[in-house]
């Protein structure tokens, strides 16, 4: 299960804009181990609209998630600039300096940055 879990990408946003993103925890069932990784899409209506998408296409590799809260982030690839902000109704704030650290993974030559504004 760990070579599931690796195969999983760590970051998934859309290139360009503002939208929502949740933190979601995947986990081995049964087992300790676990891999967090970000979710964001202008197509999302409602934070919980992603999870819907993330949920059973973990289970179907034998996964379980938690979402782990959720927000919103403005990339603009123009201008190599990621804001993470705002928060989830449905789940309740990400914490942003994590989805930032993993964000700065992937964005290596991005300024990467967030705050508890909520626009």
């Amino acid at each position: 299960m760990a070579e599931a879990l690796a195969k999983i990408p760590s970051v998934e946003i859309d290139p360009e804009g503002t939208f929502k993103y949740i933190l979601v925890r995947v986990k081995v069932k049964d087992g300790g181990m676990h891999k967090d990784i970000i979710r964001g899409t202008k197509s999302a209506e409602y934070h919980n609209h992603i999870f819907e998408k993330v949920s059973p296409a973990m289970e179907a590799l034998g996964l379980e998630c938690q979402c782990l809260g959720g927000g919103k982030i403005e990339h603009s690839s123009t201008d190599t600039k990621i804001r993470v902000f705002g928060e989830s109704t449905a789940f309740g704030k990400a914490d942003h300096s994590v989805t930032v650290e993993m964000l700065k993974s992937v964005f290596a030559d991005y300024e990467v940055t967030w705050s508890d504004d909520k626009k």
